[in-house]
């Protein structure tokens, strides 16, 4: 025990408790441009990105606008603007951080926390880039495995199974089929279910929640974030209990569609 308190491991550094920090939630385009630019980072590289602070003085009401702006990326179709959303209720959060060599420090208190979302002008580059990415998750590479054993052993039934097979087929009682509601669904990459359901509203203007979730095959909280920022629910009308794209998604696809 002397020795492992003499090592220092057990102890945590807090000496930057108290610096404030920003926490980010942003896409992975961008968080793997930062990585990639972090591994050849040297003490001359310029700033891979730089936050601009906005304010309306002619408001008095007006808040804070944040923007981040990218150096440069060599990703294809990357936005190089971003809107930060702040959120203003946040819980109490710490920053921590662990060296290899396994020692524990504090590197800071959450004071903002942000949501990164492309900004309006580059909606267009980041819908393309959406669609390019799932294009290429939709391509199936084939394998073809070769067996060793030519004999065949690992394929013929070993004695005494095929009695056990035959009588075993009969009485098994066929499963009962599991109801829609039941089935757990896996969530898609954001900006993967983004670019569906752009696809979808071109196909039609107006879908309930209950088409979309038959469509996408996704958890229907997860699609009413994703609706909640694109669409606009009709409570009234000959659209009534369905869902439509925003003014400013309906002019980008209809700008799409007259450039094709």
């Amino acid at each position: 025990m002397e020795d492992d308190h003499s090592k220092g491991d057990s102890a945590v550094d807090t000496s930057k408790a108290d610096r404030s920090v920003w926490l980010m939630k942003c896409p992975p385009v961008v968080s793997k441009a930062w990585q990639s630019s972090a591994a050849s980072a040297t003490a001359d590289t310029p700033p891979i990105a730089k936050v601009v602070v906005s304010l309306d003085l002619l408001k008095p009401d007006s808040s804070l606008q944040f923007t981040m702006d990218m150096a440069g990326s060599e990703a294809v179709n990357m936005p190089k603007s971003f809107s930060l959303n702040m959120f203003k209720d946040i819980v109490p959060m710490a920053i921590f951080s662990e060296t290899n060599q396994g020692r524990v420090a504090t590197e800071g208190k959450v004071e903002h926390k942000f949501d990164m979302k492309p900004h309006h002008e580059n909606i267009e580059e980041y819908r393309r880039m959406c669609r390019e990415r799932t294009n290429k998750s939709m391509v199936k590479s084939r394998q073809i495995q070769v067996i060793n054993n030519d004999r065949g052993a690992y394929m013929r039934p070993m004695p005494g199974m095929m009695g056990l097979i035959t009588s075993t087929s009969k009485d098994k009682k066929k499963p009962a089929p599991v109801k829609g509601s039941d089935v757990k669904r896996t969530r898609r990459d954001r900006g993967e279910l983004e670019d569906i359901m752009f696809k979808l509203f071109e196909r039609q203007p107006n879908w309930t929640l209950k088409q979309l979730v038959q469509e996408t095959d996704q958890p229907a909280q997860f699609l009413k974030e994703i609706l909640n920022e694109l669409c606009v629910y009709n409570k009234r009308g000959t659209n009534q209990g369905t869902y439509e794209l925003k003014p400013e998604y309906k002019k980008s696809m209809d700008d799409t569609g007259a450039e094709q």
